[in-house]
């Protein structure tokens, strides 16, 4: 699999990197090892500061809340193999495979989910409108697709990126004296 380009979205970039299904697969299988390496990989893709702690506190905070509401063995195991900075990515994964959903759904499901806030934070910020943002969200439903299917049969040792036009803006943004959003 090719590296990510630079103009990769945020979503694509994650899932080019495979790190939700082989999280997911590493689950269901009971591989700790394997979820241990997926955990600590995505931790090290982060490229920036600011990034890192974004992803890192979404998932310490999911994986927490969803441990408290909806307790599952995988998100125990979890728990019990990495006690390090964890990525959103990796505590969707643990969870969506501890409640037995699927790993086709589940990719879609999250890749919409951070397309949509994406898309919503466009709507607030831009001038584009409600339905005008429903436009572009249904227009990369077949993008989603697509680099979905590509997470599906990435192997572990080709998980990678080279995104460093986005990095660097992430860097930049985050030593910005004004700023909108956080990351």
């Amino acid at each position: 699999m090719p590296l990510a380009r630079d103009h990769d979205l945020p979503w694509q970039r994650v899932l080019r990197r495979g790190v939700l299904a082989h999280t997911h697969r590493a689950a269901c299988d009971g591989d700790d090892q394997v979820l241990t390496a997926i955990a600590e990989l995505a931790a090290a893709f982060i490229g920036s500061k600011e990034r890192f702690l974004e992803t890192t506190a979404q998932g310490q905070a999911f994986l927490q809340i969803t441990c408290t509401a909806w307790p599952a063995p995988a998100l125990d195991r979890l728990r019990a193999v990495w006690d390090g900075p964890l990525a959103y990515p990796v505590a969707v994964a643990a969870a969506c495979a501890g409640h037995g959903i699927a790993l086709i759904p589940a990719l879609h499901a999250f890749v919409h989910s951070v397309v949509s806030n994406l898309v919503s934070a466009g709507v607030r910020l831009i001038p584009l409108g409600q339905t005008d943002g429903q436009r572009v969200l249904a227009a990369l439903e077949t993008p989603i697709a697509a680099t979905a299917a590509r997470a599906l049969v990435t192997a572990i040792d080709e998980i990678g990126a080279g995104t460093p036009r986005a990095d660097i803006a992430g860097m930049r943004h985050e030593t910005q004296y004004t700023r909108l959003f956080r990351s």
